[in-house]
């Protein structure tokens, strides 16, 4: 049995669930988003309680997936998801303009990033890239894919990594 499954998810005020047969959808103060259940997933409301129940055993991955879907939506609308990049090198540059992210990372060009529809960004100084959206998956996607233009690599530790990564530094080539 899936113990992620039998935790109950708790509403905060102002965010609704609405079910229409196996179509789930949670709308907040930042939004709404949907998500279908699989067959044999159930979800009932319990005045601000969500809990989700499966038909049998071989559901309970499915079920424990379902809820912390379910938690993420519910976290997204009443809250909303960020990720924060930083830049680190000689020369790095990222500026916001409007819904692109222009990097200068070091390439013989400039790279120009169009930002997927829900995620937004901005930049509160020329080495930070802030990405902000409802959505989880769509702003942790965001987020790689920007950091795949230059990971960090590990001898000068140059490159984009996630406020909260930490890069494990070598140490150089010895004569």
């Amino acid at each position: 049995m899936s113990r992620v499954a039998k935790s109950p998810i708790q509403l905060p005020s102002g965010v609704e669930v609405k079910q229409d047969g196996s179509d789930l959808s949670v709308k907040g103060g930042k939004g709404t988003l949907g998500l279908s259940l699989a067959a044999g997933i159930q979800v009932s409301q319990d005045d601000n309680v969500l809990m989700i129940a499966y038909d049998n055993d071989k559901l309970s991955a499915i079920a424990g997936t379902t809820r912390a879907l379910l938690n993420s939506m519910v976290k997204g609308v009443s809250e909303g998801w960020q990720k924060k990049l930083v830049l680190n090198g000689v020369g790095y540059r990222a500026k916001v303009a409007g819904n692109s992210v222009n990097l200068t990372v070091g390439l013989s060009h400039p790279v120009e990033y169009a930002l997927p529809k829900g995620v937004t960004a901005e930049s509160p100084s020329q080495t930070e890239i802030v990405l902000k959206g409802i959505d989880k998956h769509a702003v942790g996607q965001a987020a790689a894919e920007l950091r795949s233009f230059r990971p960090p690599e590990p001898y000068k530790g140059k490159g984009i990594r996630y406020a909260d990564e930490h890069v494990r530094r070598k140490e150089a080539k010895k004569k």
